[in-house]
């Protein structure tokens, strides 16, 4: 009989890696200042964060944390289902439900927790869950852990879906889970064409919003905002890990389906809460979004900035519409390699290898804040163009 850590034991490719000198995982950051962190003893240009508005370095959020840590303490010790509710929580939801257009709202201690609860606790055993094959893994292992069927779509591809939703139509009830934007390559969903045939076929919508709200849309309020089709949207989810700039995640829709997910969603029920800390620097957050504009369009500005500069040195940059960039490599090691002469050079960027993404799309995920400065984005460039060059992708 084998022995169940086996695999462990023969698992070798990260080691393999790190071996060679060029592992880009779980690389510590000892200081940060917002747009540059230091890390290895050096000071680099951050261009891989989620941190799209800039806002973890923000003295209104940093100030709110730090009184609501005064006022209730650390944690709340105990799930919401029981002891772990704070008026602030419940603050959140009703601010979260304005925002996004929705009547209510439930707030998560994690993003992945968040469509994990959902989607297992509304897809049943006659429904049906239909996703784009590049959604999140969250979303994935949501359904995985529903009792439903699970049909996948070719990415983006409104026919693909059409047609799956035509000939799988034997189920009591049917969910359409996409990302707003997928956090990979940062492209955006067709919501108005999903919504559309959604209507035709009789099925939900729920949008994950986790790189789209503080992003997208004129007020900030993520795809459907962007589409201006808020009403086309049933369940809206999105995460406070990225422009909110802290943690956690929330669940957006009618009053009684959010009940329903409230007293189902056994992610949320068997958590502990969110930290008072937390939900105070989310809430500041949404305070900042409605009232500084100006964060959302000088990030836009720094995406088209680097996009264009990367494009015009000749990379790949395949097809961004968002603050996330990609820079397709290829292969595993190469991107490695490349990734490891940018952070040697000042810039740390990300790396996505396969299964991340498909074999032979090996990429460099790079995302830019509000806070860059037009020449901190210039000498990244320039240190892309360096590298590039030496390795003769350029």
């Amino acid at each position: 009989m084998a022995d169940i850590f086996d695999k462990c034991m023969a698992y070798t490719a990260a080691r393999e890696v790190i071996s060679a000198g060029i592992y880009p995982y779980f690389k510590p950051i000892q200081e940060n200042y917002g747009s540059e962190v230091v890390a290895d003893g050096k000071r680099l240009i951050m261009m891989a964060s989620n941190n799209y508005l800039g806002l973890t370095v923000h003295p209104k959020v940093l100030e709110a944390s730090k009184k609501a840590i005064d006022k209730y303490g650390s944690g709340c010790t105990g799930s919401r289902f029981l002891n772990g509710t704070l008026e602030i929580h419940e603050e959140l939801e009703e601010r979260l439900a304005k925002f996004t257009g929705h009547e209510a709202a439930l707030v998560f201690s994690t993003g992945f927790q968040t469509n994990l609860g959902v989607i297992s606790s509304i897809v049943g055993k006659r429904d049906a869950v239909i996703i784009d094959r590049a959604d999140h893994a969250s979303i994935v292992d949501g359904c995985r852990l529903s009792f439903g069927t699970v049909l996948k779509f070719k990415h983006n591809d409104m026919a693909n879906l059409e047609s799956v939703l035509e000939t799988q139509n034997d189920f009591d009830g049917r969910l359409i889970v996409v990302d707003g934007v997928f956090s990979m390559e940062g492209d955006i969903c067709p919501l108005p064409e999903i919504v559309e045939i959604a209507k035709r076929y009789n099925a939900r919508v729920m949008v994950d919003d986790a790189h789209s709200i503080g992003v997208l849309g004129k007020r900030g309020a993520g795809t459907a905002d962007h589409f201006d089709i808020e009403d086309g949207v049933d369940l809206v989810m999105g995460t406070f890990s990225k422009s909110f700039a802290s943690l956690g995640g929330f669940i957006a829709g009618d009053d009684q389906v959010v009940h329903y997910i409230k007293h189902n969603a056994r992610s949320m029920i068997f958590s502990a809460s969110m930290p008072p800390s937390a939900v105070a620097a989310v809430i500041a957050c949404l305070d900042v979004v409605e009232s500084e504009p100006e964060r959302r369009e000088k990030l836009w500005q720094n995406a088209e900035h680097l996009r264009k500069g990367l494009q015009d040195l000749g990379f790949d940059t395949g097809p961004s519409q968002t603050p996330i960039i990609p820079v397709t490599i290829g292969e595993n090691e190469t991107t490695f390699r490349i990734w490891k002469a940018l952070f040697d050079n000042g810039v740390f960027v990300n790396s996505a290898v396969s299964p991340a993404v498909p074999p032979g799309r090996s990429l460099l995920r790079t995302s830019v804040m509000a806070i860059h400065e037009s020449s901190q984005i210039d000498k990244a460039l320039e240190v892309f163009k360096k590298v590039g060059k030496q390795a003769g992708l350029i």
